[in-house]
């Protein structure tokens, strides 16, 4: 499968106009749009489509044209878009509701460390989906050539269940072994489905 996960970064000014883009953009193209929440004008949204053909033809479509556009007129910044195949994926567990937390965390290497990276990845995952209350744990790998960096999407079914997951002792080796191995901070952001963006 393709994945793509995009940030956004909204003028401060225009959090309601964006929400009311991505809510738009989110029906026509069927994507899970996540709301920052430390940072109210930061979004962002995880795709996927079953092969590089449908990829293709929804970045060539023109509802994607049509948000983009509309986006490029309130944002901050222009929006980062990673683009990835799956590495570790499992099913998720329920649908998403109101009260989960959705985490969104990019890890980068130095390409030398890749493959170490991949098997303590492909271990924390196997173990974060048994851990309670876990409802989605998956990593995507990007595309070549920048293959040392990878994606972990994460839905847990309250904060409390998140905590919980963090101080687990499979968590607290992950990153005491990954630390030495990064490339960039472990940038690991917390979510919320936005108001109005039911997803």
């Amino acid at each position: 499968m393709v994945h793509a996960v995009t940030y956004i970064d909204i003028d401060p000014g225009s959090v309601a106009a964006g929400t009311e883009l991505l809510k738009t953009y989110r029906k026509s193209a069927g994507a899970l749009v996540l709301h920052e929440g430390c940072r109210p004008n930061r979004f962002v949204i995880v795709e996927s489509w079953d092969d590089e053909a449908e990829f293709r033809d929804h970045e060539s479509a023109p509802r994607t044209a049509e948000f983009r556009a509309g986006l490029q007129a309130i944002h901050n910044s222009p929006y980062d878009q990673r683009v990835h195949h799956t590495f570790a994926s499992g099913a998720q567990a329920r649908e998403n509701s109101a009260g989960m937390v959705y985490v969104v965390t990019h890890v980068d290497v130095p390409p030398p460390r890749k493959d170490e990276t991949e098997v303590l990845l492909t271990v924390q995952a196997v173990k974060s989906r048994n851990d309670g209350g876990n409802v989605r744990y998956d990593v995507f790998q990007q595309n070549a050539p920048r293959t040392n960096h990878f994606s972990v999407v994460a839905v847990w079914e309250s904060e409390a269940t998140f905590r919980s997951h963090q101080a687990a002792p499979h968590t607290r080796r992950f990153r005491e072994e990954l630390g030495p191995k990064l490339g960039a901070p472990y940038d690991e952001r917390l979510y919320s489905l936005p108001g109005g963006v039911v997803s």
